[in-house]
This record gives structure tokens, sequence and C-alpha cells, in this order.
């Protein structure tokens, strides 16, 4: 199928190869105008597109249409109408027309909504975006769309973050028409790097914990973990390179860019990353990606686990977040070879430091979950304390001009392996750094905090609205200077002494780093409840109403729905815990004891003599570790009652994470210590060995 790869890429995709084919050619002028200027679409032309666009999905085999979208559950949503119209003589016609293209009308209530809309006030709108393309899945016509209110409020992911990405073009373009560069549009890109595991099926359907949560509950560590670091980047297992070239060409039909594939430092973990492109689009592929992984896994009889932490005690699963800003082709991250006078540069890079300075709490909130507080801080995964990595190239340009010093440039140093058949190589400007949530990266900043499961909307319209907000106050001073380059410089020199504190080029991990960031008055918000309440601050609720990103009852919306997602991801979490330690765990090692217990007793009837020592270690061990969880069970019985009874939500989420989380931690203790003793055969959950280390 490899070869085939340029004649299947984008097969199922209305693209502007396609559009520019089949489009009259007036038609397709008004619609290029409307996606590279923002024009407004006429209704005419959304009636010939629509004409067009039908008798292209249905050529590749559609029947329906849907309006895609992303509400605020994290994940898409679509809903299948038929192109079919039944006429008056018994035939049918298939009709699909510019309203229909343009606008859908799905239920706005039974989506999570923060409170925008009530049970009984159910309408709600789709409006098409043009700006990524429709594309054909299985049999429908999958049309991106937004998703709002009956009275206008965002209920959905991707308008906050179009929103955020027009702001953002408008600020940047008045930086750079002050440096002479008439530009229309400057775009945010970003590239996602999606980490996932891969379990067999067989595994997977016994275990309630995957099942309804995504995450293993319960297991014990298992005799071998990642310790000996051979899986990154190890040969994959005959059963993953199948799936990985079955999945790459599912992506390629659907125009999405999949690069790079490999295996993670986790077993059974893995990752794929695409080649970036414009933050909208590379968002739609990204959700588009994990439908298709799960998918595409199960015709090779695997299950494919995004959840951030699916088994305890191995790396967990990040979205890597890279992301850049251009203009008519051009990297504004990009410092060159001489960084030092590269004011325009400099400009964008201060801006991105000081947004990440003054909104680093609503950044840790844009990648709050449950899932993602057990990833957090470890494993390779960044702490929970937002800081900058610039490595040490760029640090000692940023503190020449913060201290007004001499920089002397040590050029590219060249790497010598010592054998002359091998290349010399130039060493890249900054070095990685694991531990750092916000990385530059020699053009761009990976910011690596969202989780696997995440919709990277959210990040990104955050990182693109504070980003926004410093470029129109960088703006602002300088459009009234009198001498531009004094004063960017001046305004360079002021945002790196005010905001120094965000750059950390160190360990992220360190116990040291922890009372540094506290001493440089950076945020620690360590779980979900601790980082979500930083959305209702009136300095954030500003930013994005100055910037036309998020109306304050939308902004608390979205507070509402994440505060009420930790409950409810908890709450599942809990209640499976505790009928599968009452209905398998606890009668599995009780059945294990009763068997030990006759054997012992079968013994002693043969003989006194016979020596039942082993069975009684056994029974003791076992039957101490299964009292203590039937004890622990009760315990997170209770806990869970305490918790529901809370009927403020955020005092709700609170007791899950002060009371709950505990309890079940506790459980889960004294079910793997039961785990260890039990017989394999009786144990109904299938093990750690197993699970990761299957052929």
């Amino acid at each position: 199928m490899a070869a085939n790869v340029m004649e299947i890429y984008g097969k199922y995709v209305f693209n502007e190869h396609v559009m520019k084919e089949r489009l009259p050619s007036a038609t397709y002028k008004s619609l290029k105008a409307t996606l590279e200027k923002g024009q407004p679409l006429d209704i005419e032309v959304a009636n010939v597109v629509a004409s067009v666009m039908k008798r292209w999905a249905m050529e590749m085999g559609a029947t329906h249409y849907t309006h895609w979208f992303q509400p605020l559950t994290g994940i898409t949503s679509e809903k299948h109408d038929g192109f079919v119209s039944p006429m008056k003589d018994g035939t049918a016609i298939m009709e699909f027309n510019g309203k229909e293209l343009v606008k859908g009308e799905p239920d706005a209530s039974s989506f999570p909504n923060g409170g925008l809309r009530a049970t009984c006030e159910a309408r709600g709108y789709t409006a098409w975006d043009p700006t990524s393309y429709a594309f054909v899945k299985d049999g429908v016509l999958c049309i991106p769309t937004a998703f709002c209110s009956y009275n206008g409020e965002a209920l959905d992911k991707k308008t906050p973050l179009l929103r955020s990405m027009s702001a953002l073009s408008t600020q940047a373009c008045r930086i750079l028409k002050l440096f002479g560069k008439e530009v229309d549009h400057v775009s945010t890109t970003v590239g996602a790097e999606q980490e996932y595991f891969l379990v067999r099926k067989e595994d997977y359907e016994t275990r309630q914990d995957l099942i309804l949560t995504g995450r293993t509950l319960f297991g014990a560590m298992p005799a071998k973990g990642q310790e000996l670091e051979e899986h990154y980047f190890g040969t994959l297992r005959p059963i993953v390179s199948e799936y990985m070239e079955d999945l790459d060409n599912q992506l390629w039909e659907l125009g999405i860019p999949a690069k790079t594939k490999h295996n993670e430092v986790a077993p059974c973990q893995h990752e794929l990353a695409p080649i970036f492109d414009t933050t909208n689009i590379a968002v739609d592929h990204n959700l588009l990606t994990m439908e298709m992984m799960k998918k595409v896994a199960e015709k090779h009889g695997l299950v494919c686990l995004l959840a951030e932490k699916p088994f305890e005690g191995v790396n967990g699963s990040g979205k890597h977040n890279n992301w850049s800003m251009t203009a008519n082709g051009v990297n504004l991250l990009d410092p060159g070879d001489t960084p030092m006078e590269n004011l325009q540069f400099l400009i964008f890079l201060a801006a991105v430091i000081k947004a990440v300075d003054q909104y680093q709490d609503l950044l840790r909130a844009a990648v709050a979950s449950p899932g993602n507080d057990h990833r957090l801080g470890a494993n390779e995964a960044p702490p929970a304390i937002i800081s900058m990595f610039v490595g040490d190239d760029l640090a000692a340009v940023l503190d020449a001009i913060s201290n007004d010093a001499e920089y002397a440039d040590p050029g590219r140093q060249r790497i010598d392996l010592g054998v002359d058949v091998l290349p010399k190589f130039k060493k890249d400007n900054t070095d990685r750094n694991r531990t750092s949530p916000f990385a530059f990266t020699g053009n761009k900043f990976e910011f690596r905090m969202p989780g696997s499961s995440m919709n990277l909307a959210d990040a990104n319209t955050v990182l693109n609205t504070a980003v926004a907000k410093e470029l129109k106050g960088y703006a602002d001073e300088l459009e009234r200077a009198d001498d531009f380059e004094k004063a960017l410089v001046a305004l360079v020199k002021r945002t790196l002494h005010d905001h120094k504190r965000i750059i950390f080029n160190g360990n992220g991990y360190s116990d040291e780093w922890e009372v540094e960031a506290e001493k440089r008055g950076l945020f620690n918000l360590k779980t979900t409840v601790d980082a979500a309440p930083a959305m209702t601050s009136e300095k954030n609720i500003a930013l994005f109403e100055e910037m036309g990103v998020l109306s304050r009852v939308e902004v608390m919306s979205r507070y509402e729905v994440i505060i009420e997602h930790y409950a409810k991801v908890l709450h599942i979490e809990a209640m499976t815990m505790l009928e599968m330690a009452n209905k398998q765990l606890i009668p599995a090692a009780t059945a294990y004891m009763s068997d030990v217990a006759s054997a012992a007793a079968a013994k002693m009837a043969v003989s006194e003599k016979l020596s039942c020592k082993a069975e009684n270690k056994v029974l003791e061990k076992l039957s101490a570790a299964t009292d203590a969880m039937s004890d622990a069970v009760d315990a997170l019985d209770a806990a869970v009652e305490s918790a529901e009874s809370e009927t403020d939500s955020l005092e709700k989420a609170k007791a899950y994470r002060d009371k709950v989380l505990p309890a079940m931690a506790d459980l889960r203790t004294n079910a793997d210590a039961a785990e260890v003793v039990c017989g394999e055969d009786y144990w109904p959950l299938p093990s750690y060995s197993k699970m990761l280390y299957y052929v």
C-alpha cells in the first residue's frame, strides 16, 4: 500500500484540489475569498458548493451527511441525515442544498453546557466552518461545524478556538505592519504528537475498569516494568506494525499528514506524530486521528487506550502541542542565524514569554482533567508548575538584552563523533527538556502538558488569546513611538525583566525546583480542583472578553463543566471499583483460600506429620489482604456517599479529591496485595504482565 500513498492521500476529502477541479470558477473564487479573507459566504455560492459536494460525496459512497462538531464533552458528535428525498410517484431523488450545508439544528440541552441551556430549552445550531475541509467517513459526508445555543453562546470547543485565532491574527498583523510588512493574515500552527497504548481485545474485555473508565483501577506491578528502557524506539511487534500501517493508510485517505510512528517508553505504549498544520485543522485532524486509532485497532484484535494513565507505575500518555506562528509561509518564531539582531523574532518571543507568565494559571486550567492529574509530575510528563525552557543559547541572548550586556555568539558547535566515516554536523540551538511544560525547540514551542485524551482546542484557545492580548499591548505602545526600533528594544528588555521568573532550564522534577518556583511566585496547581477556579478570576475573564473569545457566561459555563466532569468521572471510577471488588476480587480470593484450606485439611487427614506451613502462610497473607480489602470497600462506599451529599459543585469535587481518591487508593493497595498472593487461575483480572507483554 505504501507505493500508492500519493494516489490515496486525501481521497475522501473535499479539499482545495477537488474544489478547484469541480466548482465553477466564480464559485471557487468566492469561496476562496471566504477562506482567506473571512468574507461572508453568499447563499447562492453555498447552494452551488452543496450541490457539487453532494455529487462528489455520493461518488465516494456517501448516502448521508452530518454536521460534525465538538461539544463540551471533549469528543466529536454527529447526527446523520440522508440525501434521499421521496417523490410523489414513489421514486426518490438525492438532495442537499446550501441551507443544509451552512446550518444545522442539533439538540443543545443534552450536551454539557454549564448552565447555558435548561433541559426545556433544546434548540441549538451548528454552523459550517469552511476553513476545515469536509470529508467522507463510513459512508457519511462530514461537515466540520461550530455549535452554539439558541441565543448564540458557544457550546463547543471550535468556536472559541476560531475566535482566538482571529484575535491573534489581527494583533500580529499590526506588529508586522510596523516592520513594513503588509500581511493579510497570521496563522498559528500546531503539530500534535499523540501517545497511546495498545492492548489485546481479549484482555480488555475481561476488565470492567478498562471498559468503563479507560484505565486499570486495580493491578499489581509486574516483575518487569520499563526499567530496562528497551521499548522506546524498539522494534515494533508484528501485530503493532500491521496496525500502524493500516492506521497510516486510513489517515492518509482522510488527508491527515501522519508522519512519524514509534514505540514510546512504556511497554505497550506508542506514538503517532503528524506534520504541523493550521491550528483549527490540526485540532480537527487530531480528533479524527483518535477516532481512527480506536476503530482500526478493533480490526487487528487490539484496543487503543487514550487515557492519560491506563497503567499505574509506568509512563502515562500525553499529547505534545507543538505551536508556532506563521505569516505568508514564514515562521515568526524562527530566530535565524543571529537572534540577537532579529528584532521581529524577539518581539514575538517576548509576547509569548509574557503571555505564559501572565496567564500560567489559565494554561494549567486548560489541561486540567482527572486523567491528567494522575500523569503530571513524573515519567516524562511535566510537573503541574508552568515554566518555559529556552535553552542555553537563547537564554544567553535574553540575559544579554535584559542586562544591557555584550552578547558573545558562541557559533554553532559542530558535533564530531571521532570516526571519519560518520558525518560531522552542527548542534541545534536548544537542547530538549522533557521535564519542561513549555519548551522552545528551535522554531516553535512544545506545550507538553495536554493529556492524551484531550481536545487540543482548549489549550490553543488560551495560548492564542493570551499571546494576542500581549501583542495588542505591544502594538498600542509601538504605534505611538517616535523611534520604533528604540522603543521595541526597550519593550523587549522590560518584558524580560518583568517576566524572567517563568524561564527555567533545569530539572522540573526536582524538589528544589518546587521550592524555587514558590519563591518566584509561580502557581503549583496540582489537581483539577486546584486549577479550574483560575478560569473564574477577573483577570482571566477580562482577557477572554477583551479579545472577543469568550463572554463571561461562556467562561463560567466551561468552569462548571470541568468541575462537574471531575466529580462524575471519579464517581464512575469509585463505583466501578466497588462493583469489581465486591463481585469479582473478594469472591476470587475467598475461593482460593477455600481451596488452599481444603488442601491443607486433606494433607492433615493423610498424616499429621505433613507440614501445612506453605498453605498457612498463604492463608494468613491472603486473609489479611481480603479483610483489609473488605474494610476499604466500606470506607470507599462511605466516602462516595459523603461526596454525593454535597450540593455545591466545587465542594463536591473537593470531596472526591480529598475523601474518595484516598479511599480508592487504599482499596487498590489492598486488592493488589491480594492479587500477588492469590492463584493466577483464580484471580479474575489479567495481570499487568499479561497485558503489557503480549506477543
